[in-house]
């Protein structure tokens, strides 16, 4: 008899790798609620560390803008391993569920105001300040639901960044917030050997999907990519809206 359970975290890999290759997002909000439905929310982000990890250091390394994106970015990095840290214990304590309504609210309401074409904008000289404060308030949600969403990505766009440059900086931004994380998961002895053997196995199945996933995006113009990263987070908005009612 085939184990469904492996043949259920194979699939969630493969699909959440997909998005993730298309948009530059969706791993972790994808394999953190689905896995859900097998195992507690500790055991999913012990094992998702990484994929997510490996994932997103690809991701922040392909493409000619790492550099550029690091400088101008590291205020609201550093906020975000802040963020994460003090709100260590979050997710064992049991406080995910009003992070994940929030998170999907925010992701709904984000992904409309794409949608519709309402594009806010933050003047260059107050980013110093508002980067800072993105990152810790990320980092809690981040401590809370182990998903690095919001509302990272909403200043990243409304800093002007598009397209590659979004995608690597999306990159760059999970790839400090998934560190960032596993400090926390090591501190309540959610990692060991087994779990990392585990993981190493998912990371393939989510590079296969990754790879899937770019093939499709370097097909598709501007206009199109935005629709289709909208239109994921809307889907990814409203799913984890559902996951913590349900």
């Amino acid at each position: 008899m085939p184990d469904w359970s492996l043949i259920f975290t194979a699939t969630v890999f493969v699909v959440a790798g997909m998005v993730k290759g298309l948009i530059g997002l969706g791993l972790p909000t994808i394999a953190m609620g689905t896995l859900a439905l097998v195992m507690s929310p500790l055991q999913a982000a012990a094992l998702l560390v990484v994929p997510s990890l490996l994932t997103n250091i690809w991701q922040a390394l392909a493409g000619p803008f790492f550099v550029a994106v690091l400088r101008r970015l590291w205020p609201m990095l550093f906020s975000v391993c802040i963020g994460t840290w003090a709100g260590m214990g979050f997710m064992a304590q049991g406080r995910d569920r009003l992070g994940h309504e929030l998170l999907g609210m925010a992701l709904a309401a984000y992904a409309v105001s794409g949608l519709l074409e309402l594009r806010p904008r933050i003047d260059p000289k107050h980013a110093w300040l508002a980067g800072p404060a993105v990152g810790a308030v990320t980092g809690l949600i981040t401590a809370a639901t182990g998903v690095f969403v919001i509302p990272a990505v909403p200043y990243l766009q409304a800093i002007g960044m598009e397209k590659d440059e979004l995608v690597q900086a999306l990159g760059l931004s999970f790839t400090v917030s998934t560190l960032a994380l596993s400090v926390n998961l090591a501190f309540v002895g959610a990692i060991d050997t087994g779990v990392l053997q585990s993981s190493a196995w998912a990371t393939v199945l989510a590079v296969l999907g990754m790879l899937l996933g770019q093939v499709i995006r370097s097909r598709l113009p501007l206009a199109a990519f935005r629709r289709c990263f909208f239109g994921g987070l809307l889907l990814l908005g409203v799913y984890q809206l559902v996951r913590a009612v349900i």
